[in-house]
C-alpha cells in the first residue's frame, strides 16, 4: 500500500563489505611447514599451514590458542612473518586473522600466484615422467631414526608413491631404501617423496624399486 514503508532491508554496509572481503579472499591449499610464536607467553609452537589467503590461514598445530590471541606466524617456503589474532578453534587447530596493511595483502596474493604457478609447473614434470604401478614392500627413515613400513604404489624415475599412515611433513627429508628423499605431498593413501641428487636418465623403475624394496624374509 502506498505510504506504507518498505519491509524490505538494506544490508549494513559494512556487512556487505565483510562478505566481498571474504570472497575476495580465496584461500589456497599450500601444506606449508612453519613455526607460531605467541607474545604473551614468549612460546614457540610447530605448525603446519594448511591453506593459506591474502586475509588469514588454517593451522594445524598441537597447542590451540584461545581465540583473539595475538600470534605471529613464520612460513616456510618464502612466505615470511604474519603477525594477527586467532579467530576461531576447531578440533585439529584453527584459523588465523592476518592484521595486514593492503600493501602486505597484495603481496601475499602474488606471493600464493607464484606458489600456484609452482605447483602446477612441478605437477605437470611429474606427470610426464613415466610412473609405473608397482607393488611390494619399503621403509623410510626419518630424521629422528624413526622407521616406518610402507607399500609402493608406483614408481618413476623422479619419485615415489608410498602407501603409509605415517605422513612426514610436506618438504621433510627421509631415507627410502638406499635412497634421499624429500616429502613432496600427501594423499588420500600415504604420501609421494621426490628423489634427491638422484639423475632420473640412469635408473629405470626396475632399478629403483631394488633399491628401495625391503627383502623378502
Amino acid at each position: 500500500m502506498s505510504g506504507q514503508p518498505s519491509l524490505r532491508r538494506t544490508e549494513d554496509p559494512v556487512v556487505a563489505k565483510a562478505k566481498a572481503e571474504r570472497r575476495r579472499f580465496r584461500r589456497v591449499d599450500v601444506n606449508v611447514p612453519g613455526k607460531l610464536f605467541l607474545p604473551a607467553e614468549s612460546r614457540e609452537i610447530v605448525c603446519k599451514v594448511v591453506d593459506l589467503s591474502p586475509g588469514g590461514a588454517s593451522i594445524e598445530c598441537e597447542f590451540v590458542p584461545e581465540s583473539n590471541t595475538q600470534v605471529v606466524l613464520y612460513m616456510e617456503g618464502g612466505f615470511g612473518r604474519f603477525e594477527g589474532t586467532v579467530a576461531r578453534r576447531d578440533g585439529f587447530g584453527f584459523g588465523m586473522r592476518f592484521n595486514a596493511t593492503q600493501m602486505k595483502r597484495e603481496k601475499i596474493a602474488e606471493q600464493l600466484t607464484l606458489f600456484m604457478n609452482k605447483m602446477e609447473l612441478d605437477s605437470n614434470v611429474m606427470r610426464r615422467e613415466e610412473r609405473v604401478p608397482s607393488k611390494g614392500l619399503a621403509q623410510f627413515t626419518m630424521a629422528d631414526g624413526s622407521v616406518t613400513r610402507c607399500e609402493v604404489m608406483d614408481l618413476s624415475p623422479g619419485g615415489v608413491s608410498l602407501k603409509t599412515l605415517i605422513r612426514p611433513q610436506v618438504g621433510e627429508f627421509v631415507l627410502i631404501g638406499k635412497l634421499a628423499a624429500r616429502v613432496a605431498r600427501h594423499h588420500e593413501n600415504g604420501i609421494g617423496l621426490e628423489f634427491v641428487g638422484l639423475r632420473p636418465d640412469t635408473h629405470t623403475p626396475d632399478t629403483l624399486h631394488a633399491q628401495i624394496a625391503t627383502p623378502h624374509r
